[in-house]
């Protein structure tokens, strides 16, 4: 796998178990959460972040709280992740078909 195909997968892996949990959990803080997932502080935070970012967490003064809309957010990347699997199936039977 490509290295920055790797990276960008542990990314996504990491914000993952951050959502978990924050769903599971949440409120929780920076340093629960490192202490609950294995995951740096610095790592956390920057997974907090980005999720907040796309909607799906939102901080509160107590901590990360997974917004109100989770289930139906979840329910679209799922979808998409679906969606996205299939192509890349169908991408991959194309060069089996096509080689010599």
């Amino acid at each position: 796998m490509d290295e920055r195909l790797r990276n960008q997968v542990e990314k996504e892996r990491r914000d993952l178990t951050i959502l978990q949990a924050v769903v599971a959990d949440g409120p929780i803080g920076i340093v629960k959460l490192s202490e609950r997932t294995d995951v740096p502080e610095h790592k956390v935070r920057y997974s907090l972040r980005m999720l907040e970012n796309d909607g799906f967490v939102e901080p509160t003064p107590e901590g990360a709280v997974p917004a109100d809309d989770i289930a139906d957010r979840l329910e679209r990347v799922n979808d998409g992740v679906d969606e996205l699997v299939e192509r890349l199936e169908r991408v991959r039977d194309d060069e089996v078909v096509d080689e010599p």
